[in-house]
């Protein structure tokens, strides 16, 4: 029986030889990961159905990454730290990466593989919506509930429903200014926020090898946007350097089978494609950056486990060198290697903290998810009010960043930078 690389994945987790889509099977987790939103609750159901002493499945299986409200003086944030410090010193959990400390790291999707955590083959938990992001090295990843979490966190095993696939072929060469951002903003207008619902988002094809480990990751990390159950690409040459520079724990590929059957099957021509922008207040609401020139902005925001890696700011800064933004411009590294990248990484000699500055930009935030979810009011770059906002971010719902009264267009770091500097939407390729 032919698979896709996410029925051949959760077959092996099973113990099984094959399984098809439909199938309702208990799969072996290789992780669970989970941060400072919903870890206390996770922590809470875990104690509340295995005992208050009761000890974690796997101690390496466990990842706590606090990432969501770090920069606050919110008590209540400060507080779920706590439970996690309190929780983690119990169970004598290794990767714990705590806030205040060297060992923090900043937001968790990025974090996770930086820091050797995403293997191909392997199934991750996570209990966040964007933990789809890790099927960019070639695992099966997808966000649960806290209750799911919890029993996860118990047993190692969960029941899912084996989902069917949508196959997205990129093929050709993207032109100058045009982005992975692109093409996942692209798709989900074309088949909207509920055209992937369970189901797994497979992109394979020719125009795949020109993507980066970072690029992959902005693909798979808005699968959910879709509805996706999970977002994956086959791993290849550069997936295998990156994993193996990262840790030396033993895993096996995965592929799908060339004539596996699929639910539905798009092909992109990727040198088709243009720069966008999804519109308020949905991801699926795709408009060409060039034709909304008539959108005025009131700020820009470059930062998120979707737009906030190294290569987003490297391709921000390659806009703003020797310009100044229009508009107060919030930039956010996802994490602390980000961040001294930022220092460490060059255009013509000049580093990117020194480019931004130049550009006027604001004083760079330390790695978090800080206004991708809004967050306490006093959440760096958070829209308080009626703010037009361009951002590298992943969701722009109703009151997403902050504010109801706020308007969210998404876009890639190249738009999102040139949007700053014209102080409207802007196709960046205008600047290239």
């Amino acid at each position: 029986m032919s698979m896709t690389i996410t029925e051949k994945i959760l077959a092996r987790a099973a113990g099984r030889d094959e399984v098809k889509p439909g199938d309702n099977i208990w799969v072996n987790a290789d992780i669970l990961l989970t941060h400072d939103v919903c870890g206390p609750g996770t922590i809470g159901v875990f104690k509340r159905e295995f005992g208050e002493d009761a000890k974690v499945w796997s101690s390496e299986g466990v990842v706590i990454i606090p990432d969501h409200y770090i920069f606050t003086k919110d008590v209540k944030a400060h507080r779920n730290i706590d439970i996690l410090r309190d929780f983690v010193q119990q169970q004598g959990l290794p990767y714990y990466y705590d806030p205040g400390t060297a060992d923090y790291k900043g937001v968790c999707h990025v974090a996770m593989p930086q820091e050797g955590h995403v293997r191909p083959g392997e199934v991750i938990f996570g209990t966040d919506s964007h933990t789809c992001t890790h099927g960019a090295l070639g695992a099966f990843a997808t966000g649960i509930g806290n209750t799911d979490a919890g029993f996860v966190m118990g047993t190692g095993k969960l029941l899912i429903k084996v989902p069917e696939t949508l196959r997205f072929t990129l093929d050709g060469q993207l032109q100058k200014g045009v982005t992975a951002k692109d093409i996942i903003l692209r798709a989900i207008g074309d088949i909207g926020v509920d055209g992937a619902t369970y189901c797994a988002m497979e992109f394979d094809g020719d125009g795949i090898e020109q993507l980066t480990i970072e690029d992959r990751m902005t693909i798979c990390n808005m699968a959910i946007e879709a509805g996706g159950k999970n977002g994956i690409i086959a791993p290849d040459d550069k997936t295998m350097e990156y994993v193996k520079a990262r840790t030396d724990k033993p895993f096996e590929p995965l592929y799908s089978d060339p004539d596996s059957p699929v639910k539905e099957h798009r092909t992109y021509d990727l040198s088709e494609l243009v720069p966008c922008v999804a519109e308020p207040n949905l991801p699926d609401k795709y408009a060409v950056a060039a034709e909304r020139s008539d959108v005025k902005l009131t700020r820009a925001y470059i930062g998120s486990c979707t737009g906030g890696k190294i290569s987003d700011f490297i391709m921000a800064a390659q806009i703003m060198k020797g310009r100044k933004v229009s508009v107060d411009t919030f930039l956010v590294p996802a994490t602390q290697e980000v961040a001294e990248g930022l220092m460490s990484e060059q255009i013509d000699g000049e580093s990117l903290v020194a480019i931004f500055a130049e550009a006027g930009c604001l004083d760079i935030a330390p790695p978090s998810c800080a206004a991708c979810l809004g967050g306490p009011l006093d959440t760096f770059g958070r829209a308080n009010t009626d703010e037009v906002v361009i951002s590298t971010t992943n969701r722009n719902f109703l009151g997403r960043m902050g504010s109801k009264q706020a308007q969210i267009y998404l876009a890639s770091p190249y738009t999102a930078a040139a949007s700053a500097v014209a102080g409207h939407i802007t196709d960046p390729r205008e600047f290239l």
